[in-house]
C-alpha cells in the first residue's frame, strides 16, 4: 500500500492542486486583477464586460479595447500562476486550469456571466 510520502513524482492529490489554487485566489485581485488599469476585473464582472470560462480564463462577453486589453492582462497572469502550481506539483496544466475553473465558477457571484461547456455565455 502507498502512504502519502512514497507517492512517485508527477501523481499529486487533487487536494493539494485545490489547495495551491485556493493559495493563489487568496492572494487576491493583485494576483488576479491589475489595479493599475482603469477597468479592474471586480468591476468587468458586475458589468457583464467578463465572465469565466470552462478553462480557468476569463473572456470578454462585450465591451471594447480596454476590456480586451483588461481580459489579455489578467489571462496572462492567471497562466503564468497556473504553470506555477503545475511546476511546483509536477502536474500539467490543463490540470490546474481545470481546477482552477471549476473554483472559479463555484465562486462566481449571482448575476456575473459564465461560459458553459458549449462556450455560450449565460448568467449565474
Amino acid at each position: 500500500m502507498w502512504r502519502k510520502h512514497d507517492r512517485p513524482l508527477g501523481i499529486v492529490s487533487r487536494r493539494a492542486v485545490t489547495g495551491a489554487l485556493l493559495g493563489l485566489a487568496m492572494a487576491g485581485p493583485a494576483l488576479l486583477s491589475n489595479t493599475a488599469m482603469a477597468l479592474d476585473l471586480d468591476q468587468a464582472k458586475a458589468q457583464g464586460l467578463v465572465g469565466e470560462r470552462q478553462d480557468g480564463y476569463i473572456g470578454q462577453v462585450s465591451g471594447g479595447g480596454d476590456v480586451a486589453a483588461l481580459v489579455s492582462q489578467i489571462n496572462a497572469e492567471r497562466r503564468a500562476a497556473y504553470e506555477n502550481v503545475a511546476t511546483q506539483n509536477g502536474i500539467p496544466i490543463s490540470q490546474v486550469e481545470r481546477l482552477a475553473a471549476q473554483k472559479l465558477i463555484e465562486r462566481a457571484q449571482a448575476g456575473t456571466f459564465v461560459m458553459d461547456a458549449s462556450g455560450r455565455w449565460f448568467k449565474k
